[in-house]
């Protein structure tokens, strides 16, 4: 996998997990790679891939059961939901405010793009 260097290798493997936890693809008490397989998957340290581990339960998304791993917790994609929604209004949606300034964008001609978008994801489902 490539990473970026705009966040902590950890917390991108953390935004991956959480992605699939999103998809469904991770449900509720679904057994969690081990930090070992992780890492190994991902190629990265496996510390690092415990750092990520740690940092979901640490924000509730996973619970560990000692001797056995991690697991995802219970309202973990409600968790996930809520902290992509803090986080976009808190560090993205400024960034398009500021771009929509610049060029002279409205919030009208958003709407219009977003229902458009709407209307095209609807169709390709």
């Amino acid at each position: 996998m490539r990473f970026n260097n705009d966040r902590a290798i950890f917390a991108q493997i953390a935004d991956l997990l959480e992605e699939d936890v999103l998809s469904g693809r991770l449900g509720e008490g679904s057994r969690l790679p081990s930090a070992r397989e992780l890492g190994a998957s991902l190629e990265v340290n496996p510390n690092t891939a415990a750092r990520a581990l740690q940092a979901l339960a640490d924000s509730g998304i996973a619970r560990v059961e000692r001797g056995m791993g991690y697991f995802v917790a219970e309202g973990a994609a409600e968790l996930v939901r809520g902290e992509r929604k803090r986080r976009f209004f808190d560090e993205e949606l400024p960034r398009v405010f500021q771009l929509m300034g610049e060029i002279g964008a409205t919030c009208e001609e958003i709407t219009e793009r977003y229902a458009l978008y709407q209307e095209k994801k609807g169709a390709s489902a």
